[in-house]
């Protein structure tokens, strides 16, 4: 099949990693961003926040038909969408286009504003809609959603594939209980609670001088964000990792909650949801925590039994690959539904595998 990819081009990102599978299972892709017309200023961001993407219409739709001129594709697979117009959708049909939409975010929540106008306008001209929330299945078909798939979130086959480590790696790299990721507001406090709760943390991620927690934070920032190899050795070198939710997105497990025990070494250790109930067995596969306290508790008693603490990670990377969520397996099982007759397909977790 010929797809065209519209989605974010940057080779650290996840939109990237779904258009690599689809080539691994021998589709011919060619990889088009959306925004590359506009300029790359936090400016665009916040006016697309407050107004949506209307205002830049006229130069996305422009930017992506000079990319593509006259080629023919079978597919369009749009990563997010956030920026393509009903317009624009029904201008890929026209071109004799099926239409597949995967968005990992949360398109019907509050928390970016009007950020998914456009999205959610253009719900009805898609051939398949793929979310990755229970709600959005609802919300997708309150939209006029033809027919909806939702799954779970996925790892990379290749691009977190664990790595061969040198001394210096660890020498790096190494920490006993890790997180990584961005600041948000609740973050602060529940890091400075595990600092003063005895929990030997350190963090990569971006903007994290902005908590007001930051000086009591500051010995434990490793560094800004982390990408790619640099992502996986952070993880790897690890004894335990850190899984958190974003608040304003409804999460109920994310990227991490699949890349982590998937890259192996550190132990998955995350919030309690039924979510993450499902994907793995607390205190067997992952650790699992409702509050700070709780989650130093369950943190420095696995970091007492170190052979307990290497067998969970172990069992944990052996779950992940049970549970069939590569990206190739994500985007093949959305392939196979295209031209349905609509409705709605929950790709859970196998019956089996759940208990």
């Amino acid at each position: 099949m010929k797809i065209l990819y519209l989605g974010d081009d940057n080779p650290h990102f996840t939109s990237l990693h779904r258009a690599n599978a689809l080539r691994r299972l021998g589709h011919e892709v060619q990889v088009v961003h959306p925004r590359a017309a506009l300029p790359r200023i936090s400016l665009v961001g916040g006016i697309s926040t407050r107004l949506g993407y209307w205002p830049f219409v006229p130069w996305i739709n422009a930017g992506v038909r000079r990319q593509i001129a006259n080629a023919h594709f079978d597919l369009a697979w749009i990563d997010c969408g956030a920026e393509l117009s009903p317009g624009f959708h029904r201008e890929l049909r026209t071109r004799g286009m099926l239409t597949l939409n995967y968005n990992v975010d949360d398109p019907f929540g509050v928390r970016d504003g009007r950020k998914w106008d456009l999205y959610r306008r253009s719900v009805r001209q898609q051939d398949l809609t793929v979310v990755v929330r229970s709600e959005n299945v609802v919300e997708a078909q309150a939209a006029g959603a033809r027919q909806v798939l939702r799954v779970f979130r996925s790892y990379d086959p290749v691009a977190h594939a664990p790595l061969k480590l040198s001394t210096s790696d660890y020498t790096q790299w190494a920490s006993d209980v890790v997180f990584v990721g961005s600041w948000m507001p609740e973050r602060g406090p529940f890091m400075v609670r595990l600092l003063e709760l005895g929990v030997p943390l350190a963090i990569w991620g971006n903007d994290w001088q902005k908590a007001p927690e930051y000086e009591r934070l500051r010995p434990v920032l490793r560094g800004g964000a982390v990408y790619g190899t640099d992502y996986v050795k952070a993880i790897q070198c690890s004894r335990i990792a850190l899984g958190l939710l974003s608040k304003g997105n409804r999460d109920l497990h994310t990227t991490r909650s699949a890349e982590v025990p998937f890259i192996g070494g550190a132990v998955f250790c995350a919030e309690r949801t039924v979510e993450h109930a499902e994907m793995f067995r607390d205190g067997v596969e992952a650790l699992f925590w409702t509050s700070a306290e709780e989650c130093a508790t369950r943190c420095l008693a696995a970091l007492a039994d170190s052979m307990g603490l290497r067998q969970m990670a172990e069992l944990g990377r052996r779950r992940i690959l049970q549970l069939n969520l590569a990206n190739d397996d994500i985007a093949r099982a959305a392939l196979a539904l295209l031209g349905g007759d609509g409705g709605v397909v929950e790709r859970m977790l196998p019956a089996h595998l759940s208990s």
